[in-house]
């Protein structure tokens, strides 16, 4: 999945929105999508997902997208336009438009793709029986952060310090796991918070001079949309990488693991689609990825003079050479 693949994965997007006197005089049913990131186009696995279903934009749907191009403080006034929209059903893809969406409205549907735990978060009282007005899925699982930095210490001999790129806004849903990990594989952490584009520079200097030995970059969707510059930011210090979506090795990073966000993106839509036909968010128990992916990027071993080990490619879903 290339960078595209996964923010059309995340998020859901449109093509040109109706009028708002033909939404009324259609009675279609109309899907609110709150994007971190942006709207992309109608490529997005979740309007896929939707399609598959019968709901076609358009023809049966409505889609509105308000999108925050990365500045999440902007997501609770745009969370509030779609409220005021009253659209049928609210789609969140991230933890952060998960959070606005639900502030905004009790009572409006939510169909959430989140990183973080939803419990622990206050999303929903349960997976179980979520119990309010939000449902969908998480890829929460403590053991990623230990995984990902387990392959980075079986790739790099004698890995002993490893820099965490993190965003303020999202470092919590993550990062107490990956410190937690970082003890037990007896690997010292410099965790470096970065809120924007402009700060990459002075956190890879900040690395460079604490002598890294390998980075992990945390789920985060600003990352994401800078993925191809940051994958060439650690390639330039020579940093071996480990990413949370394939995307990043597919685009030059050395190793990604993490749960496959296309399938989770069209696995929302049905979810959506059990909403519009009657079904409550309270009653419709939240799920877990059950596909994970390994990608290896060959190339960028040999560039950076690494070996990867045989049992990590054997284990790999996909082998970049």
């Amino acid at each position: 999945m290339d960078r595209r693949a996964f923010v059309t994965g995340s998020i859901a997007l449109l093509a040109a929105p109706l009028t708002v006197e033909a939404q009324r005089t259609t009675g279609w049913a109309r899907i609110g999508v709150l994007s971190a990131s942006r709207c992309p186009g109608p490529d997005s696995p979740f309007l896929q997902g939707l399609r598959e279903l019968g709901y076609i934009e358009g023809q049966t749907i409505v889609i509105e997208c308000r999108a925050a191009e990365g500045q999440y403080e902007r997501l609770p006034a745009l969370a509030a336009e779609l409220v005021q929209m009253k659209v049928d059903v609210l789609f969140a893809a991230t933890h952060p438009d998960a959070d606005a969406a639900k502030n905004a409205t009790q009572s409006i549907p939510i169909v959430m793709v989140v990183t973080g735990d939803p419990v622990a978060h206050g999303l929903v009282a349960s997976l179980a029986r979520p119990g309010g007005n939000v449902t969908g899925l998480h890829y929460y699982a403590t053991e990623l952060s230990a995984k990902r930095l387990g392959l980075l210490k079986d790739t790099v001999p004698g890995l002993a310090q490893v820099a965490v790129l993190a965003h303020p806004a999202t470092a919590h849903l993550t990062l107490p796991d990956t410190e937690a990990a970082a003890r037990t594989l007896g690997l010292r952490l410099q965790i470096l918070r970065v809120s924007n584009p402009n700060e990459f520079e002075h956190a890879f200097s900040a690395m460079n001079t604490q002598r890294a030995g390998g980075l992990l970059v945390l789920p985060d969707v600003m990352f994401s949309m800078q993925a191809r510059r940051l994958v060439e930011l650690a390639s330039h210090n020579r940093l071996p990488s480990i990413y949370a979506f394939g995307f990043f090795a597919r685009a030059g990073g050395l190793m990604a693991y993490g749960a496959d966000t296309s399938a989770l993106a069209r696995r929302a839509a049905t979810y959506v689609a059990k909403i519009l036909k009657g079904s409550k968010p309270a009653d419709l128990p939240v799920e877990q990825p059950t596909k994970f992916e390994l990608v290896i990027n060959l190339k960028t071993a040999k560039a950076l003079g690494l070996t990867i080990p045989p049992s990590l490619l054997l284990r790999a879903d996909q082998v970049i050479e």
